[in-house]
């Protein structure tokens, strides 16, 4: 088991976190969050402890987007390279909605249109009330807590997307990611399964918008494991 502090305080506090250099925003293009019909989606849509999906920094990467119940603190971690970060804290109306890349740290496991191993689940006993879950060898990780490894044999946590959110529209926009990317693994591990998926194995960026649908929806099936 792997464990991070956590760090007290929220997004707009994060100053006050110790200054990492490792753990600058990764920059991608600035992708507001829509539905199917391309409208804004509103951060109050969110149901709360429902996972949902959106694909970023690329067209094939998927992302976890969640809504908690609490108020979701800024975590100071580390990847398995040792580089120290700052996980941000959770925007909108509640300071709860959080995102993570969907790809497993350990064996790249994601959700594919057909299937997925991993999910949101319930957290066991001694952890969270929510544990993002990998059936491939049982990483789990805490998303209210920067998405560290709390079981399993994932060597790091899972990336962070950054948000933003705009107040006064209540609107979502990704703009890049914090912690270990997996990308470079992950294209080049699946690029002829992403190609017969999705007819491109290219690092295509996503676009102005990217689009958020229920994780249900996502993929045809969500498999499910023993905790």
């Amino acid at each position: 088991m792997r464990q991070a502090a956590c760090v007290a305080g929220a997004w707009v506090a994060a100053s006050a976190l110790p200054v990492v250099a490792a753990g600058e925003v990764q920059h991608y293009p600035r992708s507001l969050l829509v539905d199917s019909s391309g409208n804004p989606w509103p951060a109050r849509r969110l149901n709360i402890g429902e996972a949902f999906l959106f694909n970023y920094p690329y067209t094939v990467s998927p992302v976890f987007l969640f809504a908690f119940e609490h108020e979701v603190v800024a975590a100071e971690l580390v990847t398995k390279d040792k580089q120290h970060y700052v996980a941000p804290a959770g925007v909108g109306p509640g300071r709860s909605i959080v995102a993570f890349s969907a790809i497993c740290a350990h064996r790249l496991m994601y959700p594919t249109p057909a299937f997925s191993f991993i999910g949101l689940r319930d957290g066991g006993r001694g952890e969270p009330s929510h544990v993002i879950h990998c059936c491939g060898e049982n990483s789990r990780y805490d998303p209210l807590h920067g998405a560290r490894v709390i079981d399993g044999p994932a060597p790091q946590p899972l990336a962070a997307v950054v948000l933003e959110w705009d107040a006064s529209r209540d609107q979502l926009y990704a703009v890049g990611t914090r912690g270990g990317e997996m990308f470079d693994a992950f294209f080049a591990k699946y690029a002829a399964k992403l190609e017969f998926e999705t007819g491109s194995h290219q690092r295509k960026p996503s676009g102005a918008t990217v689009v958020v649908q229920p994780a249900a929806n996502y993929s045809r099936e969500w498999r499910r494991c023993q905790a």
